[in-house]
């Protein structure tokens, strides 16, 4: 550091160092998400071309060399100069920040990609990226290494690699057959970038190509996966679209069809417009907007909703969702008030959102050229004009259904405004109970339950509940806690089984209340995330197949109703050690204590001792049950700040855990059975405890 500070220190970092130099703000981490972020950049490419009409299958390939290729049967990538750079428009695509065709020039009339960074950043994270282009009866090629092009000794990004030292060539590799276009692009991400444990999410590239899928009705998308010793393929296609998504997305039996809303709108924008010169001129515009929704009700209360902008998920809304729930207040809010007597609705009962949202399950998609978002997450639209196209069509088509005279039509009308109805009624009831019990609370003193081993601290911040499981390892952790912000609620065995429980059962049973009511928000619907207790609730499990089990019980528990408590991040998992080491330090020198959380690690740390020379004594602890360990072991490894590994529950985590569980303990037969007889020869019969 120094005093002085002049125009000398300043850096301008020209093209794609500057990608490379703050990956973080085009991608958002450089681990495992960034390394798929970086795939979707290129998929969402073809996704795009197929979404304007152009190519039905996209093929993707996880190489077993770490490599990824995605394969399209599109237009393919402009081949021809660009005048203004001088550049193929393959260059210009892979190498120049904010170059594409998707800022309005007409290429597209929506898209998902927006800002035209896409490919050129994945380019420039790349260590190597192959593009082959088939156009004109023609194949082009060309490499990049690091977002520089180039031209490459051999097979892989260790060959040897020379840059163009002039000027870079579009090579013709090969004749393609007639009237056949598509593009081809495989890169290996770079691991200069990439965190060592960076990878491709097998399970994740499957969950967001069936969204897609669903999404461009008629699109196949086929996923390889040659990294294992068998190679594993799946495919996605749905000619039904998003009538197909809503019902695969539906918790619960229906009470009616699954209704399709479909309509358009127009609206005017004045927005900057490239001029043949350079200059950007504002410029008033008319748009078209296509809304598509798909929706049913069910019998459950759950609201399960996907909304998206073109092929964007917007999972925190916008104006394409106001203009959606404004629309559905106004039509059912009018249907009610029609049928007030034959319904027995009261002058004094109104219909609130949440009356009419219980049961749903909705897909709202709307497409509109250049959508307006708030941020660069992309996760909610602004475009004003949409909320009032939206709920336009809405109304217009929802009346339809309800003033329908076909019979189908007429009886599901009628057991829907039932449903409604009776949601309200039911959130009245239990209003003027929860005022009643509040009276009675403040004439009695509430305490909580006796087992709760409280902290002293009142500062939810700093505050934070172990739920523990078992008594015996209750006794451990009470003398391993800080008693000043750690609190204690010890558990007996596996709690009830909450995803194929009533809400009911549930309450009365008595290790889920006590949770519910030792954290202190309430649950399900009225819970209050200002209320918690708690800064950090910590789910601190034997490391065995029992504890996993618990875990997972308790997880679904707080995924069903404490769901924004693991929105905003605040449920771990503790991860306690499985074996200690202790290794033989000679002479005087006290034994050095190691603790490992894996059969791989210990293996690894064994054979670490045996390189050096060290010896370490016979035989190796291993931990089966919390209760083990003495307090001190217990609280450097597992309770203390400054010793212990905490696993943060996202909530992808937690959606995993509830559709995993639903499948192995829910009450559904025939798909646990068709699971249980396909995974048969994946079972590892020498883990089995014997």
């Amino acid at each position: 550091m120094t005093a002085e500070y002049s125009a000398h220190h300043l850096q301008v970092l020209e093209g794609l160092e500057a990608v490379r130099k703050r990956p973080g703000m085009y991608i958002g981490s450089t681990d495992s998400r960034g390394l798929m972020h970086c795939l979707w950049e290129i998929i969402d490419n073809s996704v795009d071309e197929a979404l304007g009409g152009f190519g039905s299958r996209i093929d993707i390939l996880l190489h077993p060399d770490g490599s990824v290729e995605v394969r399209d049967k599109a237009r393919g990538i402009p081949v021809d100069v660009e005048p203004r750079t001088g550049l193929t428009g393959v260059e210009v695509v892979f190498t120049k920040l904010h170059a594409g065709g998707k800022f309005g020039g007409g290429s597209y009339a929506a898209s998902g990609g927006l800002h035209g960074v896409g490919a050129s950043v994945v380019n420039a994270l790349s260590e190597r990226l192959d593009v082959e282009v088939d156009r004109g009866g023609k194949t082009y090629a060309m490499s990049f290494h690091r977002g520089e092009p180039g031209v490459f000794g051999g097979d892989g990004p260790a060959s040897e690699f020379r840059p163009y030292e002039k000027s870079s060539e579009l090579r013709v590799v090969g004749k393609a057959p007639k009237g056949t276009t598509g593009t081809r692009i495989r890169y290996w991400a770079d691991r200069q970038i990439f965190t060592k444990d960076a990878a491709f999410d097998f399970g994740e590239l499957e969950q967001r190509a069936r969204q897609t899928a669903f999404l461009v009705p008629g699109l196949e998308i086929v996923i390889r996966d040659e990294r294992g010793e068998e190679p594993v393929e799946t495919s996605y296609r749905f000619d039904g679209g998003i009538s197909e998504f809503a019902d695969f997305l539906a918790p619960d039996a229906p009470i009616t069809d699954t209704w399709r809303l479909e309509g358009t709108g127009n609206f005017s924008e004045t927005v900057p417009v490239l001029q043949p010169s350079g200059a950007m001129v504002p410029t008033e515009v008319q748009r078209e907007c296509h809304v598509d929704i798909a929706l049913r009700w069910g019998t459950g209360y759950e609201t399960v909703g996907r909304s998206f902008v073109n092929i964007i998920a917007t999972p925190k809304g916008g104006t394409h969702q106001q203009g959606f729930e404004q629309g559905l207040m106004k039509v059912i809010r009018g249907q009610i008030e029609a049928n007030a007597r034959k319904l027995k609705v009261g002058t004094s009962e109104k219909i609130e959102k949440d009356d009419i949202l219980a049961g749903l399950s909705v897909v709202l998609t709307v497409r509109l050229p250049e959508p307006q978002f708030e941020g660069q997450t992309k996760e909610v639209l602004g475009t004003p004009a949409v909320r009032n196209i939206v709920a336009s069509v809405v109304s217009k088509e929802l009346g339809a259904k309800f003033s329908s005279t076909k019979r189908d039509d007429k009886a599901q009308s009628a057991l829907l405004l039932e449903k409604v109805v009776s949601e309200m009624k039911a959130r009245i009831s239990a209003r003027t109970h929860k005022e009643t019990q509040r009276r009675k609370n403040a004439l009695e003193s509430s305490s909580l339950p006796a087992k709760l081993a409280d902290c002293r601290t009142n500062d939810v911040a700093e505050s934070e509940l172990f739920i523990v499981e078992g008594d015996s390892a209750l006794g451990t952790a009470k003398l391993a806690r800080n008693s000043e912000y750690q609190a204690l609620l010890p558990i007996r065995g596996k709690i009830l089984n909450v995803q194929k429980a009533s809400i009911s059962d549930m309450l009365s049973n008595a290790e889920c209340a006590a949770i519910i009511q030792v954290i202190g928000a309430g649950s399900g619907r009225s819970f209050d995330l200002e209320a918690a207790r708690y800064g950090k609730v910590i789910l601190m499990s034997d490391a065995d197949v029992d504890g996993a089990h618990i875990r997972t019980l308790l997880l679904t528990l707080f995924f069903r109703y404490m769901r924004p408590l693991v929105e905003a991040g605040r449920v771990y998992a503790a991860v306690p050690p499985l074996h200690r080491v202790i290794a033989i330090n000679p002479g005087s020198k006290p034994n050095e204590t190691i603790y490992t959380y894996s059969e791989k690690e210990l293996h690894a740390l064994l054979t670490k001792l045996t390189k050096s020379g060290r010896r370490w004594q016979e035989p190796v602890q291993r931990y089966k049950g919390l209760g083990e360990m003495d307090a001190d072991q217990l609280a450097d490894t597992t309770m203390a700040r400054d010793g212990r590994l905490l696993r943060r529950v996202r909530m992808q985590d937690a959606e995993a855990a509830a559709s995993v569980f639903e499948l192995l303990m829910g009450s559904e037969v025939a798909p646990r059975r068709d699971f249980i007889v396909s995974s048969a020869d994946r079972l590892d019969r020498e883990a089995i405890d014997a």
